[in-house]
């Protein structure tokens, strides 16, 4: 089951940093090494764990496991963050399968799903019949947010009807825990609701607090662990002293390892909200430019328009004037011909020449 980690290309020379183990009591459960040895080695453990953690409800309790050989578990580059993979029995001798992850990356929902199709179709050969096939449950217990939407710490996933909830398609569920500053009492209480009750709930919490809090910094058990059998047994197999020096240098690896590949996830989305904020810049500065030119011919357009409105109004008037005027001279020019007066005459009250009263007359 163990698998070796590769990292990017440009950390394969790095070397790996040991962590000062001298004074510490406690390694973190959550690493390979540790949660193979809890989980891996001791069935009773894993039982307790499961059906603490697992919506299971009470009548499908988890009585008896089966540790799955690997050749029964799809073989991909992915495999490297399956911890333990076994097959339970219920109450009723119901099977079904779990996967058991820790470690989230950039193509968690993708690993997860593919993992659990695929030991979905290995139970079965060609030819078997269908019903066979037992349930997969993938539980993924992450050390980081991935959905930063929701205060919840619990997530469970399975393929239901959009319209109507209630309608389930059997066959993958998907339990994803947050082990991170969001996980509480609280937030499991209000993300499970009635799924655990009782003494169940607080034994949910309870595993869930020790996977997340045990760790090097730890220098006692609390108290309402230390009274749980279970979990006083997983901590005593978290103990430093309980491994050896070559598997103590395994543990360092692994979280150096660990380490890396997070500084270079941060690192390249780091790189990429930088080039986001540049790309978003010009965007928008083209984006404004375009609306800006819009806009400015629009109000061009309307204060032209009230512009030439009032400039044509008042030409209008000053040219209406003009050919009022010329009307009213006409009519007088007419007006004196006819009562006999003399062209000097009406020149003179018109302003007209001689010539300009003689084409009026002669129209």
């Amino acid at each position: 089951m163990k698998s070796k980690i590769k990292t990017k290309k440009n950390t394969e020379n790095k070397s790996v940093k040991n962590i000062d183990l001298s004074n510490v009591r406690y390694l973190d459960p959550k690493v390979d090494l540790t949660f193979r040895r809890i989980f891996g080695e001791h069935p009773d453990l894993l039982i307790d764990f499961l059906n603490a953690v697992m919506p299971l409800p009470p009548d499908r309790l988890i009585v008896s496991v089966e540790y799955l050989p690997s050749e029964l578990m799809p073989e991909t580059p992915t495999k490297k963050y399956t911890i333990v993979d076994v097959r339970c029995k219920d109450n009723y001798k119901r099977q079904f399968i779990i996967e058991m992850q820790v470690f989230w990356n950039s193509d968690f929902y993708n690993r997860i799903v593919f993992n659990a199709g695929k030991a979905y179709v290995k139970q079965i050969d060609k030819g078997d019949d269908y019903h066979l096939l037992q349930p997969v449950y993938t539980l993924a217990l992450v050390t980081e947010n991935f959905d930063r939407k929701t205060k919840k710490c619990y997530h469970h996933y399975q393929i239901v009807n959009r319209q109507n909830t209630k309608e389930v398609i059997p066959g993958l569920e998907f339990i994803l825990v947050e082990l991170t500053d969001k996980f509480c009492s609280k937030t499991i209480a209000s993300s499970i609701g009635k799924k655990k009750v009782g003494d169940m709930r607080k034994l949910m919490v309870l595993w869930l607090r020790f996977l997340k809090e045990t760790n090097e910094q730890m220098t006692d058990l609390p108290s309402k662990m230390k009274k749980n059998e279970k979990i006083s047994k997983a901590a005593e197999l978290c103990e430093r002293a309980a491994y050896t020096p070559e598997e103590l240098q395994k543990y360092n690896a692994y979280k150096e390892h660990i380490r890396i590949e997070k500084a270079l996830r941060d690192g390249t989305r780091r790189d990429a909200l930088a080039e986001g904020e540049v790309i978003g810049i010009k965007k928008g500065e083209a984006i404004g430019i375009e609306k800006g030119e819009a806009i400015g011919m629009e109000k061009g357009e309307a204060i032209g328009m009230e512009k030439g409105e009032a400039i044509g109004m008042e030409k209008g008037e000053v040219i209406g004037m003009e050919k009022g005027r010329a009307e009213e001279k006409k009519e007088i020019v007419i007006s004196s011909y006819k009562a006999g007066l003399s062209l000097e005459t009406i020149s003179t009250i018109t302003g007209l020449t001689t010539e300009e009263i003689m084409k009026i007359i002669k129209k």
